[in-house]
């Protein structure tokens, strides 16, 4: 079950092509929190704080929480050119220690 956790589509990309289940685009960081890290304001653990400081109250969580339990295998889907350290990273993980 393939998830596209970015608030914003992946440019180039066609949503025919994707072969995503779901967009849930409210699990994304704020746009505030994102330019932060991209800037290069916050390093990669304040960010990780932060993310998680605001995602636990996040609706949003609580649904990919339970698609996670209900489903086999879901695969985050995500289009930062960063593989160690995105937002897709820290949900992963904290669905694995199911937080």
């Amino acid at each position: 079950y393939r998830i596209l956790v970015d608030r914003l589509w992946p440019r180039g990309i066609k949503k025919e092509a994707a072969q995503i289940d779901m967009w849930l685009k409210e699990i994304a960081p704020s746009h505030e929190l994102r330019k932060l890290f991209h800037s290069g304001t916050i390093d990669f653990k304040e960010f990780s704080k932060r993310y998680h400081a605001v995602l636990n109250k996040n609706p949003a969580w609580l649904e990919l929480h339970n698609l996670a339990d209900s489903k086999k295998t879901i695969t985050l889907i995500y289009a930062s050119k960063n593989t160690i350290e995105n937002h897709a990273i820290l949900l992963m993980k904290q669905l694995h220690t199911k937080e």
